[in-house]
């Protein structure tokens, strides 16, 4: 098992408690995002939060402290409805839900992948590795 298949193992038991059932599947789905070469990885999400002017929420996932919450209906305007859907898709829920849940795990998932508040190592999600 590599380190990032290592950092991924670690979000996923300190986000859902578990590694099974839709839980799994959603943080797969959300680290998805994450890993997609159109996304930009972590450093292209954080600026796409900022052209948004969402900048304060991304930066409290990655730096120490309260994680901010984000909206689902901000999901759809940082990653579009195409991979929402996508994800809605996948886990047999509406386009509000997926957003929803989307919304609900996002910041975990990059708080756990961003230790002590440092991206990984050259961005390994930038890089479009498959994380599954």
């Amino acid at each position: 098992m590599g380190l990032f298949d290592s950092i991924v193992n670690q979000a996923t038991s300190a986000v859902s408690g578990q590694s099974s059932g839709s839980s799994a599947s959603l943080i797969e789905a959300v680290t998805g995002l994450l890993g997609n070469a159109q996304n930009g990885g972590l450093q292209g999400l954080i600026a796409t939060f900022q052209k948004l002017g969402l900048g304060d929420i991304i930066t409290s996932w990655i730096g120490n402290g309260e994680n901010l919450p984000i909206s689902g209906e901000q999901v759809l305007a940082v990653f579009g409805s195409g991979q929402i859907q996508d994800i809605a898709q996948k886990l047999g829920l509406s386009l509000s839900d997926a957003s929803g849940a989307v919304a609900g795990m996002l910041p975990q998932v990059v708080d756990k992948l961003s230790p002590g508040g440092r991206l990984p190592d050259g961005d390994m999600l930038a890089q479009g590795i498959s994380l599954f």
